[in-house]
């Protein structure tokens, strides 16, 4: 990892003032000043900024409510903002992105420092459930209910989608629960029976919700909540 990345992933540092400690010689490699913010360093080495040794913190957990336009992204060099601009600041390991949303779909977002956690969010061996509440640009056909709960076929897909609970809340919304997480699933699925997809909103995976979250902000998981990915 870059030496800049490291110190504001395990430091309560952003990561400008990380880079401004490392260029004004207060960052220390092996006992060694460093000035060059991209050196890359390894757990095992021995990082001290303004005298204090920075280590490795435990894994991360997080909800994130995210906006519309905010990238899921984890890329430092994004003309966007992303889901990782969301919290910075934040003391934790490198984070990835369990389970991506579009860049104009909101909600429900996991960010994790932990890939095997991550992979069992993920994983449709695990049949995570994911719910949406979406908004159609035209009205829901009843039929579409039974359609989506005995799996449909999507462009360029050899198989059927799982079996997926459609919920109609309105005339042209509802809240869609499905176990996979296919490229752009939800408006593919619509897409498929002649609908469009208007307003996409993660609201949960699997027991996570968005409590009572604002867009931009996110909160920790609780030990409850981890576990019951493991499960």
């Amino acid at each position: 990892m870059r030496l800049d990345k490291f110190i504001a992933t395990h430091s309560e540092a952003s990561r400008s003032l990380a880079k401004a400690a490392i260029l004004s010689g207060r960052a220390k490699v092996n006992g060694v000043v460093v000035k060059d913010q991209g050196l890359k360093v390894k757990s095992e080495d021995e990082i001290v900024v303004n005298g204090q040794l920075i280590t490795e913190s435990g894994e991360v957990y997080i909800a994130l409510y995210k906006p519309e336009d905010v990238l899921s992204s984890t890329g430092d060099d994004e003309e966007d903002d992303t889901v990782i601009d969301l919290v910075d600041g934040f003391t934790h390991k490198e984070l990835h992105i369990a389970g991506r949303l579009d860049k104009d779909a909101t909600g429900l977002v996991l960010l994790t420092s932990d890939g095997k956690w991550s992979h069992r969010v993920t994983s449709p061996k695990f049949a995570c459930e994911k719910i949406y509440h979406v908004v159609l640009i035209d009205p829901i056909d009843e039929e579409i209910v039974d359609i989506f709960a005995e799996g449909l076929y999507l462009r360029g897909e050899e198989k059927r989608t799982l079996p997926a609970k459609l919920e109609l809340l309105g005339e042209r919304e509802g809240r869609l629960t499905i176990t996979e997480g296919k490229y752009h699933q939800v408006k593919r699925m619509f897409g498929a029976v002649g609908n469009k997809v208007l307003e996409l909103k993660r609201e949960n995976i699997g027991m996570v919700n968005l409590r009572d979250l604002e867009p931009g902000e996110f909160y920790e998981l609780d030990d409850a909540e981890i576990q019951s990915f493991l499960k």
